[in-house]
């Protein structure tokens, strides 16, 4: 096979259209259903940004509330229309194992269905493969331990309270979610941003796009900006504020960071309002932006709520004995795991350095979907379409299977 596409999320679909229209012959192997990421993700999870965002090149946003938020479902709906509009190669069920150089042609793919031959190989696995877990993390064997991939609904978890680890978007809402369903929620914070969810009846993202703040590119900033986490808000009930202060003021209790533990005992920092002070930080510095930038591109600058006073915590705890709890559910960010591809064509992080999706050093590799590839929005579903049309732009100037 002359052009292998590895994955068959948003990222994936969207090289696969590029070659189609361009009439590039090529294969799309996915090792479950199209957008199982998506379809991974627990029941009621909604999109967090708006549903204008839903599109991709070919297929632009058609609904009827561009600034509402769809759920789970519709999202993995709409790439599979997208896979039969466009009549996509995909083939589901096969699993890529490996990835190394070939002997007669550039590459050879172990897959779950043998090896495969490639000439050109583009790999769209997701922005985020691997749940971060650090080794020395010991709970109760009696506790059931889960990563937030794994989680369903609170209608999985018994009776009990719950400590969430990882205050991002995905640790709020499901502290949010069990809150909601009577569980007593403990919730280890870490440094996140966080951000009203609508101004002046508009969604955030549609303000932070109208800024330019998606266009920045990972050229003009540290590459460890990849690791911060996602802004706090949710797409739940509509859209919603969901941060630090609203959790805490619906009764989950907040604590610092996870320390340490010893299998029985969970220690946390003392850094709950060092946390929350970060969050407060990153929307003061989003209030700068938009008063410099909203008149300078043409839209009036919303009223904005202030930043709040400082967080106090009033007898932060400083431990907590998990047995009896009901679950430990890990929210604590993700990392890439390429380690199935036997190329050194990755930075310090494990990212792939890549040059507008290609690898310089290896000749027909590229990627597409990755987090903050080119710029900032290139692993959202309305950020990856570009990169995604510059890959299959550079496969056929290239010039490998075409026909």
């Amino acid at each position: 096979m002359p052009v292998v596409i590895i994955g068959a999320g948003q990222a994936g679909l969207a090289v696969s259209r590029g070659l189609t229209v361009r009439d590039v012959a090529h294969t799309v192997l996915e090792r479950a259903r199209v957008g199982q990421a998506w379809r991974d993700r627990w029941d009621s999870f909604t999109l967090v940004t708006p549903n204008w965002t839903l599109a991709l090149p070919g297929s632009p946003y058609a609904g009827g509330d561009p600034e509402g938020h769809v759920p789970r479902d519709e999202i993995v709906e709409f790439l599979e229309r997208y896979r039969w509009r466009w009549d996509l190669p995909v083939r589901e069920g096969v699993a890529v194992e490996g990835l190394a150089a070939g002997e007669e042609h550039p590459f050879r793919l172990r897959t779950s269905e043998g090896t495969m031959d490639a000439d050109t190989v583009v790999v769209c696995t997701g922005a985020f493969q691997r749940p971060l877990r650090p080794p020395a993390w010991r709970f109760p064997d009696a506790v059931p331990v889960l990563d937030a991939l794994d989680y369903r609904s609170p209608a999985s978890i018994g009776d009990g309270a719950v400590l969430v680890i990882g205050s991002g978007e995905t640790g709020c809402q499901i502290a949010d979610e069990l809150r909601l369903a009577g569980h007593e929620v403990y919730l280890s914070c870490g440094r996140a941003p966080w951000y009203p969810r609508r101004l002046g009846g508009l969604d955030i993202v549609t303000w932070i796009n109208r800024v330019g703040f998606y266009e920045q590119r990972l050229t003009d900033i540290t590459a460890a900006i990849r690791l911060i986490a996602n802004p706090q808000f949710t797409g739940a009930d509509g859209g919603r504020d969901l941060n630090y202060r609203t959790l805490h003021a619906s009764g989950v209790i907040l604590l610092g960071h996870l320390d340490r533990t010893d299998g029985t005992t969970a220690w946390f920092a003392d850094d709950l309002a060092a946390s929350v002070a970060f969050g407060d930080a990153r929307w003061a510095d989003l209030r700068a932006l938009f008063a410099a930038k909203l008149p300078e591109a043409g839209y009036p600058i919303p009223p904005m709520e202030p930043v709040p006073d400082p967080f106090v915590p009033a007898d932060p705890i400083a431990s907590l004995d998990l047995s009896g709890f009901a679950a430990v559910i890990l929210a604590a960010g993700f990392r890439p795991d390429y380690s199935w591809i036997d190329f050194p064509v990755f930075d310090e992080i494990g990212y792939p350095v890549t040059s507008a999706g290609a690898v310089v050093d290896v000749p027909g590799l590229y990627f597409c979907g990755v987090h903050f590839m080119t710029r900032r929005r290139s692993g959202f579903l309305f950020g990856v379409g570009d990169d995604a049309e510059a890959v299959a732009e550079a496969i056929t100037t290239r010039g490998s299977g075409s026909g």
